[in-house]
């Protein structure tokens, strides 16, 4: 995220010529510029410190650019709250400011504060996709959900109130566990296009998610009709049946997961976890050491190659496995950690 922003700031980031002038402290002010662009806001930081108070409002506005990059966000805003207003209205500078400035609140949490300098970046900046990003989620995070849709719409290039709009947003709300939010927004974009892709896959994950399984089950197979080529919707589908503990029946989804997905990893410690269910070993252990190929810092993959070791009398590997399970973040019972 941090690296996204930092891009995002580049776009006001180039000195007007005024900075090179050779009288001191414009031309410190030059030198500093071309310290912070060339990527060390350290130096650049030391050669603003060290002018004489009071200090231009152009160089505290630079010197709070140049603490954004070194993350000290508190620094950032304080050095450019008290000097946006004194900055010309339009100026590269103002923007910068303004820009930055709404950026360190965002990251520091003080998402109300940040919203209404992120609207006015948004206005002289419309096409720019990491800016309706921040904002959208500083509206999700603050509930102001109708809002945040417009922002999502303007990153992916729908219309605001198409059901693609209602459907990119419920996904953003689902990175933040605000799923009823997300649930209505699904059902929505379900309501206006109900060919729509996507739309009955995410409300089956939330399904799942709750679970709600059979609900899932019967919303990922309308996915699956509607888009048969979703690697993602198989392999939920044979999730909730594995939650079902139906393993018969989960076993043709994870295949088709697999063979449409080669390389996610979950998939295989489904398939590992549904083999083992069902005794058969040695395909157990084929999946599951494919699967940690593909993700070797799995905790559930490596606890479930552990279990298979243990049924099949080989004491010290499932002892290794336990071990690397233990160091390991994330359950044993998840196969996406």
């Amino acid at each position: 995220m941090k690296q996204l922003l930092i891009a995002l700031t580049l776009v006001c980031v180039r000195a007007p010529s005024v900075f090179a002038q050779a009288e001191d402290p414009a031309a410190r002010l030059g030198e500093a510029r071309a310290l912070l662009n060339a990527g060390n806001p350290a130096a650049a930081i030391a050669k603003l410190q060290a002018l004489p108070a009071p200090r231009d409002p152009r160089a505290a506005q630079l010197l709070g650019v140049a603490f954004y990059h070194t993350n000290d966000y508190a620094r950032a805003i304080a050095e450019l709250s008290p000097v946006v207003e004194q900055l010309p209205v339009d100026s590269v500078e103002r923007r910068e400011a303004v820009q930055v400035l709404g950026l360190a609140r965002y990251l520091s949490g003080h998402l109300p504060e940040a919203i209404p300098l992120l609207e006015q970046t948004r206005a002289w900046a419309p096409a720019n996709t990491e800016l309706a990003y921040v904002l959208g989620m500083a509206y999700l995070q603050t509930r102001r959900f109708a809002e945040a849709r417009p922002s999502f719409a303007r990153m992916f290039g729908v219309a605001p109130d198409s059901a693609s709009a209602h459907l990119l947003t419920a996904q953003m709300m689902v990175r933040l566990d605000f799923n009823e939010a997300a649930e209505a927004e699904l059902r929505q974009a379900i309501e206006k296009d109900p060919k729509l892709p996507q739309a009955h896959y995410w409300l089956g994950h939330l399904a799942v998610h709750r679970a709600r399984y059979d609900e899932g089950v019967a919303l990922i197979g309308r996915e699956i009709e509607l888009n048969p080529g979703n690697a993602m919707a198989y392999y939920k589908l044979g999730d909730a049946y594995t939650r079902l503990l139906k393993w018969d029946e989960a076993i043709a989804p994870l295949q088709k997961s697999v063979w449409l997905n080669p390389y996610y990893s979950g998939s295989y410690i489904l398939l590992g976890k549904t083999y083992l269910k069902k005794r058969q070993l040695s395909n157990a252990e084929g999946m599951l050491r494919r699967a940690i190929q593909f993700d070797p810092n799995n905790k559930s993959a490596h606890y479930l190659l552990a279990q298979v070791y243990q049924q099949t009398n080989r004491p010290e590997e499932a002892k290794r496995e336990f071990a690397i399970a233990s160091q390991l973040k994330g359950s044993p019972d998840d196969p996406e950690k």
